[in-house]
């Protein structure tokens, strides 16, 4: 069993209704409510987490910032920001961070790591900033856990300026272990989860503003640190996921990011 790893086609149509029914079946017995969903993060998620428990980002996310040009100068607002890994990586190179994360406890150590940044606790489907004001918009590997995606992409497209860049990082249902029946979800399932093929988020992109411009997969476990950590005796199978993830084909995979432009009118 594998181990969950953590963080330009014309669009066919795909029924509505087998995406509907897939959301419904992933988040059978999930809360609909934001308030849990930040109890949840505050008292699971986050509960030990403190400004001395945060790593020094991943070289992971270097690499990201490196490929979608993140330069001095350039708004970045991150969505489901965490602690701020990325926008200390932001930062580093002159960026101007902000984020934002429904978690209190998560916002409460970002702003303790960062000296500069308008760093909100609050919700993706309803963003505290004002229309086209960032250069570059990031959610990473939180999309499927909002409450209301479409809303949430629409508050994006808002916030961004004309011709922004939008990187979303997001699990596909194609992932071979899922299809196998090995992979059963992330800790996050308990709030929400949404698995769709690449297609299907493709076309929801497309439903709220966004075109895809490239599509690259998510490989950050290819590093000693994500492989060789406790429990150590799954480091074998850590191992093991990094090596098929290398090879497997982009439908294959478990997450897979997207470069989006914001196209307005």
């Amino acid at each position: 069993m594998l181990i969950h790893v953590h963080a330009g086609d014309k669009v066919k149509n795909v029924s509505n209704e087998r995406i509907v029914e897939k959301r419904e079946a992933m988040s059978e017995g999930q809360t609909t409510d934001h308030k849990k969903v930040a109890e949840f993060y505050d008292n699971v998620y986050y509960r030990d987490t403190s400004l001395q428990t945060c790593k020094e980002p991943s070289q992971h996310l270097y690499q990201l910032a490196e490929r979608i040009g993140v330069k001095a100068g350039n708004r970045v607002l991150d969505i489901a920001c965490g602690t701020g890994d990325w926008l200390e990586v932001v930062a580093g190179l002159k960026g101007i961070p902000s984020g934002i994360d429904i978690s209190n406890e998560a916002i409460r150590v970002c702003r303790q790591r960062l000296s500069i940044g308008d760093l909100e606790v609050g919700v993706a489907e309803e963003l505290p900033f004002a229309d086209n004001s960032f250069d570059i918009v990031t959610c990473l590997g939180s999309l499927e856990h909002f409450l209301d995606q479409p809303a949430a992409l629409r508050e994006m497209v808002r916030v961004a300026k004309n011709n922004a860049r939008v990187i979303i990082l997001v699990p596909n249902s194609g992932f071979l272990t899922h299809r196998l029946g090995f992979y059963k979800g992330t800790q996050q399932v308990a709030v929400r989860e949404t698995l769709r093929s690449i297609r299907e988020w493709q076309q929801l992109f497309a439903e709220q503003g966004l075109e895809i411009e490239q599509r690259w997969k998510d490989l950050h476990v290819l590093n000693s640190s994500w492989i060789i950590r406790p429990p150590y005796s799954l480091a074998p199978l850590r191992f093991l996921q990094a090596m098929m993830l290398l090879v497997w084909p982009l439908q294959w995979q478990y997450q897979i990011y997207h470069l989006c432009r914001v196209k307005k009118g």
